[in-house]
């Protein structure tokens, strides 16, 4: 996520101990200045962060709730994307300029839950992760944390650096410092209606948290200062251009494409 917004204020959300240790639970919820619980009702609709004996989750309150969203790295479809589906055929791999021996290093800076640097880190790509998001930043940490002690995913994770940071003001910071990254990848949220993506289980969880980024036009602007080659842009298929700018370049999918805003050739 980009920018800082008020869905972290306004949710309500609360961080309860599910068996995990209390010392962590404690902790995360001073980080984050949160209160913490021992019990809730579940039919409440309180969202909550569980800290368990193997993870921390992002688990939404209610009767229809849907289940939990946290990070994982090693099991279920990432682990199959990892073993059979990681190619540099990807379209993503395409749009960041994988090809031949080229690897560029990413500069990701909506990293959300972390999948498609994930992915680029998968195919050797060295990924520098921003999160806005306390909340979200702390799940991705989680699934870092926990994807480092297993033996084959342990080097993929050693390709990721994560900060917690408001996107465009680091950026800002490091044009001004005359860093650049050759590569800088943008999905940012966006702002849906009652029709949309918000009926995944994920997002259902993950918007209150996060809001949509209001300021995503900003983002284009911040990635072009500080990237050397190419501004990647994930938007929905049919969604408007950043900052109404054509892209270079396209790629595109069923449900989703990929602007991409040359600037050398890598």
């Amino acid at each position: 996520m980009s920018t800082e917004n008020k869905a972290d204020q306004a949710a309500e959300l609360v961080v309860i101990n599910r068996g995990g240790s209390f010392e962590r639970a404690q902790n995360l919820a001073q980080r984050l200045n949160l209160p913490l619980v021992t019990r809730i009702d579940e039919q409440s609709e309180t969202l909550r962060l569980e800290v368990t004996a193997e993870d921390i989750r992002l688990q939404p309150g209610g009767r229809k709730a849907p289940g939990p969203t946290l990070v994982d790295f090693v099991s279920g479809a990432v682990a199959h994307r990892r073993q059979f589906g990681g190619g540099t055929g990807q379209m993503i791999a395409k749009a960041v300029g994988i090809k031949g021996g080229i690897r560029p290093a990413v500069l990701d800076a909506t990293a959300g839950l972390g999948k498609d640097a994930f992915v680029l880190a998968t195919l050797g790509c060295e990924m520098t992760l921003l999160e806005r998001s306390p909340v979200i930043h702390a799940l991705l940490e989680d699934g870092l944390e926990r994807a480092a002690l297993v033996m084959d995913v342990a080097p993929i994770v050693e390709q990721i650096t994560l900060h917690h940071a408001d996107s465009i003001q680091w950026m800002q910071e490091q044009a001004s410092a005359g860093i650049e990254y050759p590569v800088v990848y943008l999905d940012p949220m966006f702002p849906h209606n009652d029709k949309s993506a918000l009926v995944k289980k994920e997002m259902r969880a993950f918007r209150p948290v996060v809001g949509d980024d209001l300021d995503a036009d900003q983002l284009l602007d911040a990635a072009l200062a500080i990237a050397h080659n190419r501004v990647v842009v994930k938007r929905p298929r049919k969604a408007p251009f950043l900052a109404d700018r054509a892209p270079s370049l396209q790629f595109q999918g069923k449900s989703s494409r990929y602007d991409i805003y040359t600037l050398k050739k890598l």
